[in-house]
């Protein structure tokens, strides 16, 4: 008889529930949290197993990758919609959880999560470094300027981020010694934040150049090296979308719509999927809206439909048409190419 196992994974520990077809609990026990141990007391059963449930978690692809290598049916599903159906037990604990991860693979009623190629891992821990440099780098800045302006000490008007330290200079001459030297120590910690930001993003151009894809994707127009690698890391396989427009959707760029009866609403969009592609996508259609010279077809619809409705909801539209295109420009295997409008 086919067994389902649930899988409650901490930190430090894994809680395993294996039970049969009839919900019958065949055994269950607690193990370190590590894939040789799960492996071991999985065969220690001289069991078949029908499929294996682990909650989507940070290090969830280590431990996947760990027992799909041996041959066992893991699958990683929706820690959202796990939770929406394990709340309803009185008692929470991992034992309790890995019985209802159990009782979810033997129903089937679970959403399956796609685990990323390593590739693809290591593209996103690039650019979520760089983010992180780059947002602690403005909060240094940030706290320089609340620190100056304490003592009535403004920083002259300046947009380049390569000038803020040198309009710094140009303050601290006025400032008293305990607020320069403070100063002078904020500015070395942003220095340093900014130098190794750089750094990052000299790999993502690289990978990115590289890379054959994202080069075929670079032929569209607002798409940089940087959005070409943020996007290929978001949809990893392209063949797991059937539809090249279901990529909108999975990255957020649908309106959300509540409809019950008669009563349909339609609000703004849903923003779930990736953030840093939702993103770096609507960035890219406000450089096409505005700063595209080149006429296009997309850049004419994104035009027409911002004489309609405005300029945020014309980039979210080209955001979204260019999202599918790319899409299809890399399961197709071929450049961008739009008319040009005459």
């Amino acid at each position: 008889m086919p067994l389902f196992v649930g899988l409650d994974a901490s930190k430090h520990t894994t809680a395993i529930c294996i039970l049969n077809a009839d919900g019958v609990l065949v055994a269950e026990g607690e193990v370190g949290t590590d894939p040789k141990e799960i492996i071991a007391f999985l065969r220690g059963r001289r069991e078949r197993y029908r499929r294996i449930g682990i909650e989507s978690m940070s290090f969830a692809p280590w431990i996947y990758d760990g027992l799909a290598k041996v041959g066992f049916p893991v699958i990683c599903i929706e820690a959202r919609h796990a939770h929406g159906v394990l709340k309803a037990r009185l008692n929470k604990t991992d034992r309790n959880d890995a019985r209802g991860i159990a009782e979810l693979m033997r129903a089937g009623i679970y959403k399956a999560v796609h685990i990323k190629s390593a590739q693809s891992q290591h593209a996103k821990l690039l650019i979520t470094t760089r983010k992180m440099l780059l947002s602690k780098s403005r909060d240094t800045e940030n706290l320089i300027r609340q620190a100056l302006l304490q003592y009535g000490l403004k920083l002259a008007a300046g947009g380049l981020r390569n000038t803020f330290h040198r309009r710094v200079d140009l303050v601290l001459r006025d400032a008293n010694e305990p607020l320069r030297s403070v100063t002078e120590a904020l500015l070395g910690a942003r220095a340093v934040l900014v130098e190794k930001a750089k750094l990052i993003e000299g790999e993502i151009v690289a990978m990115a150049r590289a890379d054959p894809v994202c080069r075929r994707l670079m032929t569209a127009p607002g798409v940089a090296a940087l959005t070409a690698l943020i996007y290929k890391s978001a949809i990893d396989v392209p063949e797991r979308f059937a539809n090249s427009r279901d990529v909108g959707v999975h990255l957020g760029l649908t309106p959300r719509i509540h409809q019950s009866g008669p009563v349909e609403r339609r609000s703004r969009i849903s923003k779930c999927g990736d953030a840093s592609a939702r993103s770096t996508l609507f960035l890219a259609a406000r450089i096409i809206l505005v700063k595209v010279k080149k006429r296009s077809r997309l850049k004419e619809w994104g035009l027409e439909v911002r004489a309609r409705r405005g300029f945020a909801k014309a980039s979210i539209a080209v955001a979204r048409k260019l999202a599918v295109a790319l899409h299809r420009m890399w399961m197709t295997e071929t450049d961008f190419c739009d008319a040009p409008v005459a």
